[in-house]
């Protein structure tokens, strides 16, 4: 049986992927702050008859954490197939390049890029066991430089905190595809679409069913797969469209 770790899989996009992973036949570790929560997500999926699922207690920004779930994964299996870095936060609403705080771009840049990075060199031994390794970080299309290059349209710029931290995941993102080129892993970013849950106050055009699948997706890649990709579905239909 293949296995995957989702980080903060125990709600929203995150528990919806590690639901459709495993009904994918996955053994799936749902990574979450909280290990009740988690322990609460997987009697969850389980009510609905799936049990190739655990929680793992995973703070993607706390070193201590990442090293124990990696120990505590490391001692079940000794690969990992997947690894979807889905963990993130958004800093608030007031997020201006002038005024948002120190602290606002500190705490943001620790979840979405320090703790994706922290992770992933974690967990990259583990990877390096499967024959096709599968790696998912969770962006944005509000990351997207190119759309958001319009001076003209100042009311395009609102997240400056949120957005900055998806961008240097982007980056990132593209400077792992370039390490790993030469070996069988995929990793690429893919943005979800606005997905109604709790991150987004339940608004949007997405649910998280479709988010879902937009991730599952690329994590199912196979060996001819793209990698080193920034896919927006919902945004850019055509993958060769999609600026990053």
């Amino acid at each position: 049986m293949k296995s995957a770790l989702v980080t903060g899989a125990n709600k929203g996009i995150g528990l919806e992927v590690a639901k459709q992973l495993a009904q994918h036949g996955y053994f799936v570790y749902l990574g979450s702050r909280s290990l009740e929560s988690g322990e609460a997500a997987v009697k969850q999926l389980n009510a609905a008859g799936l049990t190739t699922l655990e929680a793992i207690q995973l703070d993607v920004t706390n070193p201590d954490s990442i090293r124990a779930a990696r120990a505590t994964i490391g001692a079940k299996t000794p690969v990992l197939d997947v690894l979807i870095n889905n963990a993130g936060i958004s800093g608030g609403l007031t997020q201006s390049a002038l005024s948002a705080t120190l602290e606002q771009f500190r705490s943001v840049f620790e979840t979405n890029l320090f703790g994706v990075a922290g992770v992933t060199q974690a967990f990259i031994d583990l990877l390096r066991q499967s024959p096709q390794p599968r790696i998912v970080n969770v962006s944005s299309a509000m990351a997207s430089l190119a759309l958001y290059a319009d001076l003209a349209n100042p009311s395009l710029i609102w997240l400056s905190v949120y957005q900055s931290s998806k961008t240097a995941l982007n980056m990132y993102t593209l400077h792992l595809a370039h390490e790993l080129r030469d070996t069988p892993f995929k990793v690429n970013t893919v943005c979800p679409g606005y997905t109604k849950t709790d991150f987004t106050g339940h608004q949007g055009t997405s649910t998280v069913e479709e988010a879902g699948q937009r991730l599952v997706k690329y994590a199912l890649l196979g060996p001819d797969g793209p990698t080193g990709k920034y896919f927006s579905e919902e945004y850019f239909p055509a993958p060769a469209t999609c600026p990053w």
